[in-house]
């Protein structure tokens, strides 16, 4: 089968092969045929080194398709179902999942150093464990949750990540309260649905902060009051609070330098949601008396930061309330060389249809 393999850390370009191979099913396992997959941030990400990944890989994890087979001990899914990949499912057993933080769980990150791919050359990664820039993909069986039948391949795949992450962080984890204001720096993919969000939570005023003027553009359609440049913000932060900051302001890059910036916009006893996912090496300071003296909420958000299966359904149902926006989502694209020839390629294929969301 054909899929979209980076072969070093660090390269820039995909290349579609077809001599790819899904391997590993058996009992407990799923085989999903890829009908449509999103390009998430993380996966970028993945391929710059910026989080760990072992190479040879396949990126994706935001995915949605059909049950192929069902592996012994699989129950509630059949062949021919409708599903999106959860690259995080919860195990139902850990100490977090006993405590209802699901999005905590582990147990998925223990299959990510398994290949699930392979190659005449050898053994093929798949991103997060999944790996969904391909046509068939082998996975545990908690991955492949069902969708509803009114409910597109395309949507259901930017619900499996994006989505539910930008969705979360602003109902979930910081739980904005109706008439306050906002800010949300960084306006992909995650960031337009932290707008979104925090547009369903009742916020007053919702400020987008990116450096691409469409992006800007876009936040504005999504549900952003005010669309600025990262050099304009403190004249928003200003104009609108009169200077003390923003109740909630969300980072959706995952850089120390724009968490810092987030944390400075932040008015004192507010709310600094942490969304995007950076490296290892990348830290972020604050000094122990504005900690104490601000008393500013620094809140990190984990995938929505709640149980990812009501996320997924709260999501559907306000999707179909016509409360959020998704179908405009899909045309939401920002172009990256190598990674979008590679997935042009692969759109042709009966097999997958491909959205692209950053």
């Amino acid at each position: 089968m054909r899929a979209a393999v980076l072969h070093e850390i660090g390269q820039e370009k995909l290349e579609v092969l077809d001599d790819v191979e899904a391997v590993g099913f058996g009992p407990g396992k799923v085989k999903l045929r890829i009908r449509a997959t999103g390009l998430c941030h993380s996966d970028v990400s993945a391929m710059s080194g910026v989080l760990p990944q072992p190479a040879p890989f396949i990126p994706g994890h935001e995915g949605a398709g059909e049950v192929v087979d069902v592996g012994d001990g699989v129950t509630g899914l059949s062949a021919g179902d409708r599903v999106l990949v959860c690259w995080l499912p919860a195990c139902g057993e850990c100490p977090s999942c006993k405590r209802g933080q699901t999005q905590l769980c582990l147990a998925g990150f223990m299959n990510a150093g398994t290949p699930n791919f392979k190659r005449p050359g050898g053994d093929v990664f798949g991103f997060a464990g999944t790996g969904t820039f391909t046509e068939e993909v082998v996975v545990g069986a908690g991955c492949a949750v069902p969708i509803p039948d009114d409910v597109p391949f395309e949507i259901a795949a930017l619900i499996g990540c994006g989505v539910t992450t930008g969705l979360g962080a602003a109902i979930n984890t910081a739980q904005v309260e109706a008439g306050s204001s906002v800010a949300v720096i960084g306006c992909g993919g995650v960031g337009i649905s932290t707008i979104q969000g925090a547009r369903v939570r009742g916020a007053a005023q919702i400020v987008a902060v990116d450096p691409v003027t469409s992006r800007r553009e876009a936040a504005l359609r999504f549900g952003a009051t005010e669309a600025v440049a990262p050099g304009e913000l403190a004249d928003a932060k200003q104009r609108i609070t009169g200077g003390e900051g923003f109740d909630y302001v969300f980072e959706v890059v995952g850089k120390s330098a724009t968490a810092r910036t987030a944390y400075e916009t932040t008015r004192r006893g507010g709310t600094l949601c942490v969304v995007g996912a950076g490296a290892m090496d990348d830290t972020f300071q604050v000094n122990m008396f504005e900690l104490f003296f601000d008393e500013k909420r620094i809140l990190p958000s984990m995938y929505g930061g709640g149980d990812v299966l009501r996320s997924y359904e709260r999501a559907i149902a306000l999707w179909r309330a016509g409360r959020i926006d998704l179908e405009s989502m899909i045309t939401h694209r920002v172009r990256l060389d190598g990674i979008n020839d590679a997935l042009d390629q692969m759109r042709t294929g009966e097999a997958l249809r491909t959205c692209i969301e950053l």
